[in-house]
């Protein structure tokens, strides 16, 4: 289905390739994030990844599932995990500071006023003032612009932060959902074995009075038991376990939350389907993210290399003094506007340095934006062949359980014919057992490797998350 060696060359080239073309923005005055993500996209187009998965829309895919119990959890955990709460303040922080930035691009000052009253070897004297006092400093250069421009790259890279932790809460809600579902069906899968041992030893026990069974038969059946039982606390403490995952992503306590058990998760059909796999890849948030990072990393590099350029600034005020007085009458005008310009010619070595530091930041944050993509494209490889492992080991573990079923009727036939004796039967019974957990076991990692796929192709769904 896959075969990730066949193409690693020419992925390779193409990587390259795209990854090259961030270099080419040395040149320009503010990163273009726009073609960086449509370069991505058709890269994940040509090296046709997930090809096969082509079809339906996977917006708000979990729904296949048709449970409104997993619904509701995932509707509460979007709404109420505090985690989540924690990365939307953070945002609403970052474009606050983003609006504090631009307010650079307008005139700063102040209103002062001032009353004062003294004496001087007994001559009272009374004083009073007035004064608007602005300063404007002139974007000449751009040094302002691209303060801003990294500003707002923090404040987009914040937003797609918080869009990769909806992803991984979602896919968190819904693989711990599936994990509990599970978990009951192995705690009643442990009951009936436990019930029909019981009743097992009922007959054996009559049977050893009656001298037709031996001591060795009736041992061997408490052992199982006891074997099954002691599955019982695992299983309590596993599903307490999924309980408590859920609560936390939900935010809330594991006694405050509810579920019933809810079969049909494991028979609907639940595909993995991409409407566009490019897409799905190009707008993953830990890759907008560190490519926004960049874009933020880069802008402040100019800003720092404007920093080596004069800046110029208008000052001005306008005011009122009124001598004798502390009421402002009578009082005189006066105002003032000085153009200036400033030139850190002195303190070049510091800017220099200063400028060097944050361009290896700059290179720094590309390099780790080429690391995440490559950590993207691996990790939507692996979940595809994570997939179609799950689904080979399903379709073993179904016919396995098949085979021992079949094997266990007609053990239960030939013990009652005596063709057996009881201790054959006791084991074609284990077989059936372990191969029916096994069968629950590869379902439960079957779905969960579905869950996987959509998490590491979130690039779409998760954008709609953003509008629920």
């Amino acid at each position: 289905m896959i075969n990730f060696s066949q193409r690693l060359v020419k992925r390779h080239k193409l990587l390259l390739a795209l990854l090259a073309s961030g270099l080419l923005a040395g040149c320009a005055s503010q990163l273009d994030v726009n073609q960086q993500q449509l370069d991505l996209a058709q890269f994940v187009d040509s090296s046709q990844i997930a090809t096969q998965l082509t079809g339906a829309s996977e917006v708000n895919w979990w729904q296949q599932l048709q449970s409104a119990q997993l619904d509701q959890l995932v509707d509460d955990a979007l709404t109420m995990n505090h985690d989540l709460k924690t990365s939307q303040l953070e945002l609403q922080s970052a474009f606050a500071r983003l609006g504090a930035q631009r307010a650079a691009y307008l005139p700063q000052g102040d209103l002062a006023a001032s009353a004062n009253r003294a004496s001087i070897d007994s001559n009272i004297t009374r004083q009073s003032s007035g004064v608007v006092d602005l300063d404007w400093q002139l974007d000449l250069f751009g040094r302002i612009t691209a303060l801003v421009d990294a500003a707002n790259a923090g404040a987009l890279s914040q937003a797609q932060q918080l869009r990769a932790l909806q992803v991984e809460v979602v896919s968190s809600v819904v693989k711990g959902y599936v994990s509990f579902q599970g978990n009951l069906q192995k705690q009643r899968i442990i009951e009936l074995q436990i019930e029909a041992l019981r009743q097992s030893i009922d007959v054996l026990k009559a049977r050893v009075e009656e001298g037709v069974a031996s001591e060795l038969d009736l041992n061997r059946t408490y052992a199982q038991l006891k074997q099954q039982q002691a599955l019982l606390p695992a299983i309590s403490y596993a599903q307490y376990r999924d309980l408590s995952t859920l609560a936390v992503l939900t935010g809330r306590l594991a006694s405050d939350i509810q579920i019933v058990n809810d079969e049909q998760v494991f028979s609907l059909p639940f595909k993995v389907q991409l409407q566009k796999a490019s897409d799905a890849m190009a707008l993953r948030p830990d890759i907008s993210s560190a490519l926004y990072q960049f874009s933020q990393a880069y802008s402040l590099s100019v800003a720092a290399s404007k920093a080596l350029l004069p800046e110029i600034s208008l000052s001005s005020f306008a005011g009122v003094l009124s001598v004798g007085n502390n009421r402002l009458d009578n009082s005189v005008k006066q105002w003032q506007v000085a153009p200036r310009i400033e030139w850190s010619l002195l303190s070049y070595p510091a800017l220099l340095a200063q400028r060097d530091a944050q361009q290896y930041l700059s290179e720094a944050a590309y390099s780790a934006y080429q690391s995440q993509v490559l950590k993207a494209l691996s990790e939507s490889e692996l979940s595809l062949q994570l997939l179609v492992k799950q689904s080979e080991q399903l379709n073993f573990a179904d016919a396995r359980y098949n085979y021992a079923n079949k094997a266990f009727k007609q053990a239960e036939a030939m013990y009652q014919e005596g063709q057996i004796p009881y201790l054959e039967l006791l084991d074609a019974r284990q077989d059936v057992l372990i191969a029916q957990e096994n069968a629950v076991d590869s379902t439960i990692a079957s779905l969960q490797a579905k869950v996987s796929a959509y998490q590491a192709f979130n690039g779409r769904w998760s954008y709609e998350l953003v509008n629920l």
